[in-house]
Formats: C-alpha cells, sequence, structure tokens
C-alpha cells in the first residue's frame, strides 16, 4: 500500500478523535460531566474545520462515534455476564461492532457540516446542529431503530424545551453551544455568543414555566415496588419462593384506599393467562378495590395449538383474581428478545441473551388502558421507553405512563442512563413516568420530568405516591418528531440565509 494512502488511513487526527468521542460519553449518567461532552465536541469541531477533503472529515466523524458509542454503551458489555449460552468475553466484542455502525450516524452529520458548512463559524454550527438532529433521528428509526443516549438526554435537568423541539432539538442546541466553544477558541467572540444563547435561553426556561400542580387529594394511590432481584437470581428454581416472598412483603399491607401495585418487567415466573392457581395467589395479596400491574410473559399457540412463541407482556389482576386487560411490549431488543436472521446467527452458536426456547414476539404499539378507580394508564415496557415520539397513544391519551423495567443486567451505567431517558418523555409529553425495576432505578417522575422518589440502585424498597398531575399536551404530544425536524430544516436555512457570499 503506497504511504500516502496508508497516512490517510491512520492520520493522527483519527486517534484525537476517538479520545474526543470517549470522552463526550462522561455527559451521560451516571458521570453527567456535561462540560465535558461540550468541550469534547468542541475539539471535534476543530478537527472537522481542519480536515482538508471530506474523506478525512467522514472518517474524522467515524472514529469519534465509534469512542463516543463504546464507552456510553459499556453497559450492554455487563449483561452478557448473564448467560452462558456465548462466551462473557463477547460482549465487549458486541459493544464495539455495535459502535462501528452507530459511528456511521456521526459521519453522517459531521460530512453534512464539512461539505455544507464551511468556511464560516455561523454557518458551519447552523448545519452541523441540523444535520446532528437529523442524523440522530435516523439513528433512532433505521431498522427498527437504536435511540439510546441521545445527545439531548444531557439536558434533562433543564430540558423543558422538549416540550416544543423534542429530544432531538435538545441534541441540536448542544451542537451549538459546543460550535460556540470552538469559536470562542479562534477569537470569534461575537459569532460564539450568539451560538450559545439557545443553550441559555434552554436553562433558563424552567425557572419561567408554571410548576406542576401538586397531586390532588383523590389522586391515586401508587404503590412501586423493587425487590433488588438480581438477574442471576431471577429465573432460578431454588430462589422463586425467596424472590416471591420479597415481591410480596413489599406490595405492604391491604388498606381501605385504593392502591395500584407496580411490580417490575417479567417480575413472575408464572403464565397468568393458564395457570389459575397464579393469579390467585397473586390477588392474595391485594385489597378488595387494588389492582396489581406486573411484567410476564403472554404464550402464543399456532393453529394446531402447538407453542410457537411467546410475548413479554404486562398484566393488570383485581382482587379477584381476574385479568383486566394486557399490554404487550412492542418495540423488542434485537439479540436480546429476539434473535434476528435466526438461521444464519444461531449456526455459528450466537443467541439472544433473554433465556427461554422461542423468540417473542411484538404487540401493536402504544395503547392506553382504562383501569377501574385508577384511570387511564399508558403503558411502555423497559426499553420501549427510550423511543422519542412513539410512547403515547395519541388518539387516547393516558393520565401517566408505567415504564416496568428490568435493568438488572446492565451495571452501573445502563439503570440511570435508562431513567434519564423516561424523564425526558415525561418532559416531552407533560406525562408522569413510573418506573419499577427489580434492581433500580425505581422511580416517580412529574410530568416536568423532576424526580419525585426514587429506590436507588441495587436496593430493595417501595415507594407509596399519589400519582403527580398531568399537563395540559404539550405542542410536542401533538406534534412529536416532526417538530425537532422542522428545527432542524429552520437551522438550515438560516444557514443557507447568512452563508457568505463567494466573490
Amino acid at each position: 500500500m503506497p504511504k500516502a494512502r496508508r497516512r490517510a488511513l491512520f492520520h493522527w487526527s483519527f486517534l484525537v478523535a476517538l479520545f474526543l468521542g470517549a470522552a463526550a460519553a462522561a455527559g451521560f449518567a451516571p458521570l453527567n460531566w456535561w462540560f465535558l461532552t461540550l468541550f469534547s465536541f468542541a475539539g471535534l469541531v476543530a478537527l472537522i474545520a481542519r480536515a482538508p477533503t471530506m474523506r478525512r472529515a467522514l472518517a474524522t466523524g467515524w472514529w469519534f462515534g465509534v469512542g463516543h458509542f463504546t464507552i456510553g454503551l459499556n453497559w450492554i458489555a455487563t449483561a452478557f455476564y448473564y448467560q452462558n449460552a456465548m462466551p462473557h468475553w463477547l460482549g465487549w466484542i458486541a459493544v464495539v461492532v455495535l459502535s462501528f455502525y452507530l459511528a456511521v450516524f456521526p459521519m453522517a452529520a459531521v460530512g453534512l457540516a464539512w461539505r455544507w458548512g464551511r468556511p464560516a463559524l455561523f454557518h458551519f454550527a447552523f448545519i452541523f446542529a441540523a444535520a446532528w438532529i437529523f442524523t440522530e433521528w435516523l439513528r433512532a428509526t433505521l431498522f427498527t431503530g437504536f435511540a439510546w443516549n441521545p445527545l439531548g438526554v444531557m439536558l434533562v435537568d433543564v430540558g423543558q424545551a422538549a416540550r416544543w423541539i423534542g429530544t432531538y432539538g435538545l441534541s441540536g442546541i448542544i451542537i451549538l453551544a459546543a460550535s460556540a466553544i470552538a469559536g470562542f477558541g479562534v477569537g470569534k467572540w461575537r459569532q460564539s455568543t450568539l451560538l450559545l444563547l439557545p443553550l441559555l435561553g434552554t436553562a433558563a426556561l424552567g425557572h419561567f414555566l408554571p410548576q406542576v400542580p401538586a397531586p390532588q387529594p383523590n389522586a391515586p394511590l401508587l404503590r412501586i415496588v423493587q425487590p433488588n432481584i438480581n438477574q442471576n437470581q431471577k429465573y432460578s428454581e431454588l430462589l422463586a419462593e425467596r424472590n416471591f416472598r420479597r415481591l410480596s412483603v413489599l406490595t405492604g399491607h391491604q388498606t381501605l384506599e385504593p392502591r395500584l401495585v407496580l411490580w417490575p418487567e417479567a417480575a413472575i415466573p408464572y403464565y397468568l393467562e393458564e395457570e389459575a392457581w397464579a393469579r390467585q395467589r397473586l390477588s392474595r395479596l391485594l385489597g378488595p378495590h387494588d389492582v396489581l400491574l406486573t411484567g410476564g410473559d403472554a404464550l402464543v399457540y399456532d393453529k394446531a395449538d402447538k407453542l410457537v412463541a411467546a410475548r413479554n407482556s404486562l398484566f393488570a389482576l383485581n382482587a379477584a383474581g381476574e385479568i383486566l386487560g394486557r399490554y404487550d411490549k412492542s418495540h423488542l431488543v434485537p439479540y436480546g428478545e429476539y434473535l434476528p436472521m435466526r438461521p444464519i446467527l444461531a449456526a455459528i452458536g450466537l443467541s439472544r441473551l433473554v433465556p427461554g426456547d422461542f423468540d417473542f414476539l411484538p404487540g401493536p404499539g402504544p395503547q392506553t388502558y382504562t383501569l377501574p378507580e385508577f384511570g387511564k394508564v399508558g403503558i411502555q415496557i423497559c426499553y420501549e421507553i427510550i423511543f422519542s415520539g412513539q410512547v403515547v397513544d395519541a388518539n387516547n391519551r393516558p393520565a401517566f405512563i408505567f415504564n416496568p423495567s428490568n435493568d438488572a443486567w446492565f451495571g452501573a451505567w445502563g439503570p440511570p442512563q435508562h431513567l434519564a431517558q423516561a424523564r425526558l418523555r415525561a418532559i416531552e409529553e407533560g406525562l408522569p413516568v413510573i418506573r419499577s425495576t427489580p434492581t433500580g432505578i425505581s422511580a416517580v417522575v412529574d410530568a416536568d420530568g423532576k424526580i419525585i422518589s426514587q429506590v436507588d440502585w441495587q436496593q430493595a424498597g417501595a415507594l407509596a405516591e399519589k400519582l403527580p398531575a398531568a399537563l395540559p399536551p404539550t405542542l410536542f404530544s401533538r406534534y412529536g418528531n416532526k417538530l425537532p425536524l422542522s428545527f432542524a430544516a429552520v437551522l438550515a436555512l438560516i444557514a443557507i440565509a447568512v452563508r457568505p457570499r463567494r466573490r
């Protein structure tokens, strides 16, 4: 291979980009070092500005993305330690391979910015922000989507602007701010100050918006249970009774006031639709007006009554042992709940991470259920809550979203990242989000995205709270991701309008 070609493949800037991408991931939970993210993206902007060719710019963006996703998604590797069908070390290979794919999206954003954004800083920043919004939305959409850790989640504590521009719009604001920092570094003070204004406005916005009203005295009483049952204990027959006792003790004593009891995803090993004794066992934990929402599996049979698949479901059960409703998870986790291209991948020894002989089948999508005494509830099981604009039945708006999850196999980084994304859904939709998980983090989140109470990671406990009030439908709840995409279009149009004229 010619020396010039080798230099193109291994330029020093790629190593810098890889390091900056890894550092940028520190802005996500649990570290929350958002300032490091801003400076890392500012470094990326500087590298792009110096790239002499499109090929160099694209490679820089790709290496940045590899570092960014490898560190931010390190929790995926932890999941491989809770299965024995594949070598545990394969987890890190899976993270890196996934990052190789996901890095295509930052690469595309960088390529668009390099091609259409140079040379003026103001123009470049608007093109880069617009491109990042679009490619991040694309990442959440293509091939069933992988929406984990959008850049905007770093603004969750001050992210009220998500009511209007959604999570991906917040990501664009971060890109503008990072471009401003890069501009300060080369003395472009006036343009950089203007680019910082959207971030400063977003941070200040929460101080001027009306506060979420306190729960009404007649608001439903919630009992959220976190049993601290780890993934390697969950399916053990020897620990089945111990696990059930933990759930039952934390469910608490029956009261005269109706309670909505909330258990995690896949909380029970029973098949409630087929095992009447299991329904009766659960019903004995409930008061006369209580309702239990618990995760469990539903079996799927073909016309010959042969078992062919399963569904990851949530069941609503009353004190008489009757099933009031069932929600089936729609957005399933590839390689977790089903194995894509199963004939090929199974032949080379790959398996899905969730134990079982059958793949899960998807449900129809967001649905709202009306429960006696408790009103309308929307369900999003675990991973589903990360998909901005896809969590609520727009034709039947619930009073809150219940997000039963199982983060027990995602280490110390996965659970707080998951919670942060659930908080953004609360802001976008103007709805409280209630989370129950086996090992944490279970929480009650109000319609402003603020955490009212929580049970910390790897702790056993229960939360007893009145259901927080919902806000009126937000603009985002009406129009969804049309808004951040429109915001991206506006940024691109502004960039075109202020583009320096060539002489």
